[in-house]
């Protein structure tokens, strides 16, 4: 999966980018923090488990 369109559907679902993290981006949505990978291609493993996490699926 894109970067971007892990971004996208994460920015839909409430969360705003915060900071960028050393290897990771930081997206925030009140209490919840999601790190995303700062690779242009996230490992189609690793963006099911991130949106499998916050049930976006």
């Amino acid at each position: 999966m894109k970067q971007r369109d892990l971004i996208k559907i994460l920015e839909d679902a409430g969360f705003s980018f915060e900071r960028h993290g050393g290897n990771n981006d930081i997206y925030r949505r009140d209490s919840d923090i999601e790190k995303v990978p700062g690779h242009k291609e996230i490992n189609e493993n690793l963006a099911r488990m991130i949106l499998g996490k916050w049930k976006l699926l």
